[in-house]
């Protein structure tokens, strides 16, 4: 059974995850987080050390559930299908959230890369691994001849995820679709993606 403190303390770290996203974690203040998840100075410092140690919470919970996403989106499916998936799948999330607060892991690295280097690492940790996974995934692609294979797959990962950070980015700042949709788009085209039907067994 859940505790009433463990109810608190998801609270606070899901109040946290959508302010952080928003205002960023140097512009919010405890006072944000306290007025969010109703609780009180408190059982606040019960839980958590200080802020930094919520962002960094938050930041790990995201992480895993990132990686979560992207296993649901590739799983099952030819690498090439499993790639336009991703795709679908991120624009749908992105949509689900009304283009606010965008990627939390681009918004820290941009705010953290030269400030706060714990953040920085456990943000890196995420896109290196984003990276790796894409480029298995266009490696065997290319080997079933399903995306263009002049260019290596690392370099191509790569490209993709600077993409696809952009095209959030523009999406949020527009708050629409359109730009994240012509940049999956575009990396359609570019990659070359040829999508089959085969199901992996």
């Amino acid at each position: 059974m859940v505790t009433k403190g463990e109810r608190t303390r998801e609270k606070i770290l899901d109040e946290a995850r959508l302010i952080f996203k928003c205002k960023g974690f140097g512009a919010t203040t405890i006072n944000d987080l306290l007025a969010a998840s109703g609780t009180t100075k408190g059982n606040l410092y019960f839980h958590f050390t200080d802020k930094e140690a919520i962002g960094l919470e938050v930041l790990r919970r995201e992480q895993q559930s990132f990686y979560r996403f992207l296993d649901q989106a590739f799983a099952g499916q030819a690498p090439a299908a499993g790639l336009d998936n991703f795709f679908r799948k991120a624009l749908e999330k992105q949509s689900q959230q009304g283009f606010v607060g965008g990627c939390l892991f681009g918004n820290t690295a941009l705010e953290t890369s030269d400030t706060a280097p714990v953040f920085a690492g456990l943000v890196q940790e995420v896109f290196i691994k984003w990276i790796g996974k894409l480029e298995q995934k266009i490696a065997s692609a290319q080997v079933d001849e399903q995306i263009r294979t002049d260019i290596s797959a690392g370099e191509l990962a790569e490209m993709v995820v600077a993409t696809i950070e952009g095209g959030i980015m523009q999406s949020r700042l527009q708050k629409s679709a359109a730009p994240l949709e012509r940049s999956l788009e575009t990396l359609r085209r570019v990659l070359e993606l040829k999508i089959t039907t085969h199901i992996e067994i």
